[in-house]
C-alpha cells in the first residue's frame, strides 16, 4: 500500500529567479576571501497529502474516517564552504530535516501510521550583496543527496506489505538570507530554505526550513587603520616692526590674526574612504572629508583640484571610470558640507599610472591578498587647494 507522506507544494521557481538574481548581483569585490564554518538550527515544515492517503485507503476497500497529521519538526545543518571574494562562495555540509507523519483511523477498525525521516548532504553556490559595512543579503542554489526513510505499521483491518522502505535520491535546493557581522571572524544568519525531495515510495514535494546560526571565518583580522598623509605648506608671517616710542607713550599696536588656512595639498587613503571597488563615500571616510570642509569654510582661494588614483590591478579603462567616479564623489561631498562652488572644483581620475609605491616594491599580477594590500597607497584621493589667500 502507497501512502503519500509529502505532498506537491508550489514549486520553487519564484525563490529560485530571486536566488539566481542575488548569485548573478554585480555587487562590490573585496579582499574578504578564505575558509569558514557554521551551524544552524530551526524548524521545518512540510505537508500531508490527506486525499492521497484517503484515495490509498478506499483502493484497498478502507475508509479513513480522521486522519491526524504532524507536518512540522526541527532540523538542523553543519557546514563549511570558500569565500572567492565578497560575493561568491562555495559551501557544503550535512543537514538533517527532522521527521514528519500522519495516522489515520479506519472503517473496518483500524489505523495507519506513516513517518518519514530526511537527511542528507548539499553543495550550494552562495552569492551575497553587501548592504552595509556589516549587513549583507545572501541568495543559494545548490543540489542534495537526500536520504529518506519511510516507516509505516499497520492495526486492525489495516495491513502494510513492506514497513520500512527506504531511498537516496539527488534534488536541488534554494534559499534566501540576510547575515549581520559581529567582528571579521564572527557573524550570525537568518535563512529561509527550500529542498526538494522524494520519499522511498515515489512521492514528490518540498520542505521548507526556517533557522539561525552562526558563523566563523578562519584567519580574519581586524581592517588595518589607514593613516593619511598630510603635507602641510609653512605659513611665513610678517616680521614685528620696531616699536615706537613718543611723549607720551603710544600704546602697543594691534596686529589682525593671520588668515587661517588649510595644507596645500592633502592625499586620503582611498580605503579610508570608500568600499573596495566602490565610489561611495562611507561613514568611516565622511569624518576626515569634513575635517576638511571645516578648514575650507570661508577661505578665498582659486580652485581646488581632486584627483582619484587606483592602484595597477585590473583593465585600466575600468580604473580610469572608477578613479574619476570616486574623484566625483568627494567633489560633491565638499560642495554639500562646506558650500564651495561646484565649479571651483576640479575633477579627474588616474588608471594607476601614477603610483605611490617604488618600482618592484609590490610583485606580482593576480590579484591577490598580500598583493592587494602591499598597493594600499597607490589607490587615493588627492585634494589640492590652489590660489589660497
Amino acid at each position: 500500500m502507497k501512502i503519500s507522506i509529502q505532498k506537491i507544494v508550489t514549486t520553487p521557481l519564484a525563490l529560485s529567479a530571486v536566488a539566481l538574481a542575488v548569485l548573478t548581483s554585480t555587487g562590490a569585490l573585496a579582499q574578504d576571501t578564505g575558509w569558514y564554518a557554521g551551524a544552524n538550527v530551526g524548524s521545518t515544515r512540510a505537508s500531508v497529502d490527506d486525499a492521497r492517503i484517503t484515495s490509498g485507503l478506499l483502493g484497498s476497500g478502507l475508509m479513513a474516517t480522521t486522519i491526524d497529521n504532524d507536518e512540522r519538526s526541527r532540523g538542523y545543518k553543519l557546514f563549511g564552504g570558500y569565500q572567492f571574494n565578497k560575493n561568491l562562495g562555495l559551501e557544503g555540509g550535512y543537514f538533517d530535516l527532522g521527521e514528519f507523519g500522519y495516522r489515520a483511523n479506519t472503517i473496518p477498525s483500524g489505523s495507519l501510521s506513516g513517518n518519514i525521516k530526511l537527511r542528507g548532504l548539499n553543495l550550494d553556490l552562495v552569492g551575497t550583496v553587501p548592504i552595509t559595512d556589516k549587513f549583507s543579503a545572501f541568495g543559494r542554489l545548490g543540489v542534495t543527496r537526500i536520504e529518506s526513510r519511510d516507516t509505516f505499521v499497520g492495526t486492525g483491518a489495516v495491513r502494510v506489505l513492506n514497513p520500512n522502505p527506504s531511498a537516496r535520491d539527488n534534488n536541488l535546493k534554494v534559499g534566501l538570507g540576510l547575515q549581520y557581522a559581529f567582528t571579521p571572524a564572527l557573524s550570525m544568519r537568518a535563512e529561509l530554505e527550500r529542498y526538494r525531495v522524494n520519499d522511498a515510495i515515489g512521492n514528490k514535494g518540498d520542505v521548507d526550513m526556517v533557522s539561525v546560526g552562526l558563523v566563523y571565518r578562519f584567519g580574519a583580522k581586524a581592517p588595518t587603520p589607514v593613516a593619511q598623509t598630510y603635507q602641510p605648506e609653512a605659513v611665513a608671517l610678517a616680521p614685528m616692526p620696531a616699536p615706537v616710542v613718543v611723549a607720551p607713550p603710544a600704546p602697543a599696536p594691534v596686529y589682525p590674526a593671520p588668515t587661517p588656512r588649510v595644507p596645500t595639498k592633502v592625499t586620503l587613503s582611498a580605503d579610508s574612504l570608500f568600499d573596495f571597488d566602490q565610489s561611495i563615500v562611507k561613514s568611516s571616510g565622511r569624518a576626515e572629508l569634513d575635517r576638511l570642509a571645516t578648514g575650507l569654510k570661508g577661505l578665498e582661494f582659486d580652485v581646488i583640484n581632486v584627483t582619484g588614483h587606483t592602484d595597477r590591478l585590473g583593465p585600466q579603462a575600468y580604473n580610469l571610470k572608477l578613479s574619476t567616479r570616486r574623484a566625483e564623489a568627494v567633489s560633491a561631498y565638499l560642495v554639500a558640507s562646506a558650500g564651495i562652488p561646484a565649479q571651483k572644483i576640479s575633477v579627474r581620475g588616474v588608471n594607476g599610472a601614477d603610483p605611490v609605491t617604488r618600482p618592484g616594491e609590490c610583485k606580482g599580477a593576480k590579484p591577490t591578498p598580500a598583493l592587494i594590500a602591499c598597493l594600499q597607497p597607490d589607490r587615493r584621493v588627492e585634494i589640492e587647494v590652489t590660489g589660497q589667500r
